[in-house]
C-alpha cells in the first residue's frame, strides 16, 4: 500500500514533518510493508520555510538582518537542493512578532531586512525565490526591501528617504539604476492569500495598519502616502499598482514586489504544492492523509488539508485530515475529496495537554484509521 502524508504543522504542538512521521508510525503498527512517502506542507505562511527545507533536504541559512523597527534581529530562509531555490518567510525579518505591542507604529515600520534576505539569497546564486509575506509590521509599500537592493528613493532634496510608510509623502524621484543586476533573472513567487488593493477603503492601510499599531489619523495619512507612492511608480516605471489586486499584501510589499522585481502572485497552498511536486506524489496512492491544528469551515478558503484534498480528489485517492480541533462547517468539505475528518483527542484535556500529547494521539489516530481500512479491506 502506498500511503502520501502531506500534513500543515499542528501549531505549537508539532511541525509539518513531525506530524508525517507520526502519521507514519501508525501506519506501520497496522501495515509494516507500506510505503510511505513523506511531503511537510504548508499554506505559504508561517512554517513554509521549514517544510520546503526538510521536503528537499534542504539547508536553513541565519543571518543578521534589519528588523521592522530597525534595530537589528536574527533571521533565516531556507535554501532548497534542488534548482537553487531560495524560500522566504517575510515574517522573519519584518514581522509583527518581533515587535512588541506598545512599540508597533507603521508611519516607521520597515521591510529593510527582507530585501537583506533577498540579497543573501543572490549571493547563494539562486534563479528562483518564493516569498511568503504573511504577517508584516509594515507599511511601506515594499520600499524598505527595495532600497537593500539598490533602489534609490530620493525627497526634493536628493536626499534618500528614512525608513517607514510615513516618509513616502516626500518620494520625489525613485532611482532603479542601483537595483542589483541579478534580481532580474530570478524569478519570484509570492505566496499571497489575501486580494486587497494597495489604497483605498480595502487597501493595505485601511484593512490591515490598525492591527500593526496604527491609529485613525496613522490609516489616513498612510494611505494618502502609498496613493503618492503609487503615483510616482506610475510615472517612473509606467505600471499602475493602486488597485492591482494583491498589491496591498504586507503594507504594500506586494506592490513593491509585483512593480520592481516582476513577481507573480498566487495562493499560497498552491506554490507550496508546486514546488514540492505533490501532484506526481499523490498519483498512484491508495491514501493521502493530512491534517493541521484546526479544521472547520474555513478550511475551504486555501487552507493546506483543502489544497492536498483538490490535488488527490483529481486522481480519485482518498483523503483521510486529521486535527486537534474540528470546527463547525466541515460538511461542503466532504464534497471537496475528503473521505474523513479525524479528531486526535482521546478525552478530555487541557490545551496545554493536547499540545504536549499532540504527537502520541495523532500516531494513535492514525493507527485506529488503519485498522478500520484493514477491516474494510478484508470485508471486501
Amino acid at each position: 500500500m502506498k500511503f502520501v502524508l502531506a500534513p500543515d504543522s499542528f501549531k505549537e504542538s508539532m511541525s509539518a514533518k513531525a506530524a508525517a512521521l507520526a502519521m507514519e508510525k501508525g501506519i506501520k503498527t497496522v501495515f509494516p510493508d507500506a510505503e510511505c512517502i513523506i511531503v511537510p506542507m504548508a499554506d505559504g505562511g508561517e512554517g513554509t520555510v521549514e517544510s520546503l527545507v526538510s521536503m528537499s533536504d534542504g539547508e536553513l541559512i541565519k543571518l543578521e538582518v534589519v528588523g521592522p523597527t530597525g534595530k537589528k534581529v536574527m533571521a533565516e530562509y531556507g535554501l532548497l537542493s534542488q534548482e537553487k531555490t531560495a524560500v522566504i518567510e517575510m515574517a522573519s525579518a519584518s514581522g509583527l512578532e518581533l515587535i512588541k505591542p506598545e512599540e508597533r507604529n507603521p508611519l516607521l515600520t520597515t521591510t529593510y531586512g527582507t530585501g537583506q534576505l533577498i540579497k543573501h539569497a543572490l549571493d547563494n546564486g539562486v534563479n528562483r525565490i518564493l516569498i511568503g509575506i504573511g504577517g508584516s509590521a509594515t507599511n511601506d509599500g515594499g520600499a524598505g526591501m527595495l532600497q537593500a537592493l539598490g533602489v534609490s528613493f530620493k525627497d526634493v532634496n536628493g536626499e534618500e528617504l528614512p525608513f517607514g510608510g510615513g516618509a513616502l509623502n516626500h518620494l520625489h524621484t525613485i532611482d532603479m539604476s542601483g537595483l542589483d543586476e541579478r534580481i532580474k533573472t530570478v524569478k519570484v513567487d509570492v505566496a499571497c492569500d489575501v486580494n486587497n488593493p494597495l489604497i483605498g477603503e480595502n487597501g493595505a492601510s485601511a484593512i490591515f495598519g490598525p492591527q500593526k499599531g496604527a491609529t485613525p489619523h496613522m490609516v489616513k495619512v498612510l494611505d494618502q502616502n502609498l496613493t503618492h507612492y503609487a503615483k510616482l511608480i506610475k510615472e517612473h516605471l509606467d505600471i499602475d499598482v493602486a488597485q492591482m489586486p494583491g498589491a496591498g499584501a504586507a503594507g504594500g510589499l506586494g506592490a513593491g514586489l509585483m512593480a520592481f522585481l516582476n513577481a507573480h502572485l498566487n495562493k499560497g497552498i498552491d506554490l507550496v504544492i508546486s514546488y514540492t511536486g505533490l501532484e506526481e506524489l499523490v498519483k498512484g496512492a491508495d491514501y493521502v492523509f493530512t491534517g493541521e491544528g484546526s479544521i472547520d469551515g474555513q478550511t475551504l478558503f486555501g487552507k493546506t488539508p483543502y489544497g492536498v484534498a483538490t490535488v488527490a480528489r483529481k486522481y480519485s485517492v482518498p483523503v483521510i485530515a486529521f486535527a486537534g480541533k474540528i470546527g463547525s462547517g466541515v460538511e461542503p468539505l466532504y464534497e471537496q475529496g475528503f473521505h474523513a475528518i479525524v479528531g486526535i483527542l482521546r478525552g478530555v484535556t487541557t490545551l496545554e495537554e493536547a499540545l504536549e500529547s499532540g504527537e502520541a494521539n495523532l500516531v494513535f489516530a492514525a493507527e485506529n484509521v488503519c485498522r478500520m481500512l484493514r477491516l474494510s479491506s478484508s470485508k471486501l
